[in-house]
């Protein structure tokens, strides 16, 4: 830790090789703005898979071009800032990534091969509609290889070891990591839900309650633990609230902002400004290294998002879930938040190693004629 609080990062992917200069902030918000641009692309494609899927005839589409130029700006981009460290690194396509680009300059690549098998499998096996959509395993590698790529700035903001302003392209990377899953994972979104909105009755409409309950719990998991992998190494104010309004805007944009489900999500942005606001409290008074403070900020927020989401459906069309189930989803998100941070903790240190008692030297006898 250095001495302002903030833990540098030194694992592999965030460490570059050595005399290769870090990206700068204008670098890594360069690199935002074009994730940006995939990100509004794989979000375009949701929408029109959602609600236009009878237009759309093969792979080349309008929202497929927004993503793939998106990705071209954003590969291109990562490759430039190796090329021009190459005064560093002659070897500038092996060791001239700044720190935390490596890994996205692999994600690169891995997303032009994905994408290929998405042209050949629409081509010769059509569009995908619904759950064929989110399992498809070209979708399935292009989401997993966009994450990587547009969290660079997240890796090269955690190896500069920097607050302040440098902290805003990082959560605003890690932001759109977190919104690139969500195009696969709207069949379980606690933000597309209306299963609390039905009384629990026969067993037809306690599946659907089950079902609500594992989508609350995706995506606390989902939100709470990118939070967390920032928390850990510094404190960013807005941080959980920026991660909720990016990954509701995803899934809502999908489904044309519906009224209950768009007061549900303004729910959850109150809950989750009122977790954001308490921690940056309890660190101003407790410190950075408190005991149990990363399994306190995932109780914190898992269990307050869940809460304001099922207080904005609430307010919009009524909670018909009993008293045992709403209150007991929220302690269910609380107990995962509380295990992820459990999880995400830095383990403790070894403890030091016993000092041993020094030998008493036993007094020497004096002779009885000197006494």
């Amino acid at each position: 830790m250095t001495s302002s609080g903030v833990r540098h990062d030194t694992s592999p992917s965030a460490v570059a090789s050595p005399g290769v200069p870090p990206a700068t902030r204008r670098e890594d918000l360069v690199t935002v703005l074009f994730g940006a641009v995939l990100t509004a692309g794989a979000m375009s494609d949701g929408w029109a898979h959602s609600n236009i899927i009878e237009t759309i005839e093969g792979f080349f589409t309008p929202w497929h071009g927004l993503l793939y130029a998106g990705f071209v700006a954003t590969a291109a981009w990562t490759c430039w800032l190796a090329y021009r460290r190459r005064g560093g690194a002659p070897r500038w396509w092996r060791d001239g990534w700044p720190a935390g680009y490596r890994v996205g300059a692999i994600a690169a690549a891995t997303f032009l091969l994905a994408g290929l098998a998405d042209l050949t499998w629409h081509e010769t096996l059509g569009v995908e509609v619904g759950l064929d959509a989110a399992f498809s395993p070209s979708h399935l590698l292009l989401d997993a290889s966009a994450v990587l790529l547009v969290t660079s700035p997240l890796r090269s903001w955690w190896a500069s070891g920097e607050g302040g302003a440098r902290s805003a392209t990082g959560v605003a990377s890690l932001v759109l990591g977190a919104m690139a899953p969500s195009i696969l994972l709207t069949y379980a979104s606690a933000f597309l839900t209306l299963a609390p909105t039905r009384f629990i009755g026969g067993l037809g409409t306690q599946q659907q309650a089950v079902l609500g309950v594992d989508a609350y719990l995706l995506t606390t998991l989902l939100l709470v633990g990118p939070f967390l992998l920032v928390h850990r190494r510094r404190a960013a104010p807005g941080t959980g609230v920026a991660l909720v309004a990016g990954v509701a805007l995803f899934n809502l944009v999908m489904q044309e902002f519906p009224t209950p489900q768009t007061w549900a999500a303004l729910g959850t942005l109150g809950g989750t400004a009122l977790a954001d606001a308490l921690l940056w409290r309890l660190d101003a008074v407790r410190g950075p290294d408190a005991p149990l403070r990363l399994p306190l900020a995932g109780a914190l927020l898992g269990g307050l998002l869940v809460a304001g989401h099922l207080t904005g459906l609430a307010l919009a069309v009524g909670v018909r879930w009993t008293p045992e189930v709403t209150g007991g989803v929220v302690v269910l998100a609380a107990l995962l938040g509380a295990l992820l941070g459990g999880l995400a903790a830095r383990p403790a240190g070894p403890a030091p190693a016993p000092v041993p008692p020094t030998p008493a030297v036993p007094a020497q006898a004096v002779p009885l004629g000197r006494r």
